[in-house]
């Protein structure tokens, strides 16, 4: 069968282990998972606009700033061709990625719990750095603990969607075998 995930070996072996009711607390946690995945999106949203707007650009990318108010004749994309600029937009991306790989291995020894702290003092960080950032530096890294806290966060809801499609599957063998006995 395609997707392991829904292959069952052991027939329901373990399904008395579990209710088979769905919870309150298994419909929050596929809203958490669904809530870790939207994270990227927001900030795609989020950083393309602040990138373009005439403040931010003044502060911290001056050149490009200039650039933009020359009404050259060329694409927006010319425009905003800067390597520190593309740094600061895909620094969050990269973290993301390679926090993703120590999120993993502290989710596998420590647990979810100390895995969602850490993403969340990792965002956390990342907000207040921001949101002081006087130069591109604190910028780029306030970023970076924003990419860190994403990756951990969806490490979790990765880990969390699995967990939860595994209940509802033992659930389902369970109903099944109370409802549908031949």
């Amino acid at each position: 069968m395609a997707g392991g995930v829904f292959d069952d070996k052991s027939n329901g072996a373990r399904a008395h282990l579990y209710e088979y009711k769905i919870t309150s607390y298994f419909i929050i946690s596929c809203i958490v998972a669904a809530i870790g995945g939207s994270l990227f999106g927001y900030d795609l949203g989020v950083s393309g606009g602040v990138t373009s707007m005439d403040d931010f650009l003044k502060i911290f990318f001056p050149k490009v700033y200039r650039r933009k108010q020359e009404h050259l004749k060329e694409t927006d994309y010319c425009k905003y061709d800067n390597q520190i600029l593309t740094l600061f937009t895909s620094s969050l991306y990269f973290a993301a990625l390679i926090s993703t790989f120590g999120a993993s291995y502290v989710t596998r020894n420590k647990g979810r719990k100390a895995s969602i702290l850490c993403g969340a003092v990792s965002f956390f960080l990342g907000a207040v750095l921001n949101a002081a950032a006087k130069n591109i530096a604190m910028l780029i890294i306030g970023r970076c603990f924003l990419g860190i806290g994403i990756g951990f966060s969806n490490q979790v809801s990765r880990n969390l969607v699995i967990f939860s499609l595994r209940v509802f599957k033992i659930s389902y063998i369970m109903y099944k075998k109370k409802y549908f006995q031949w």
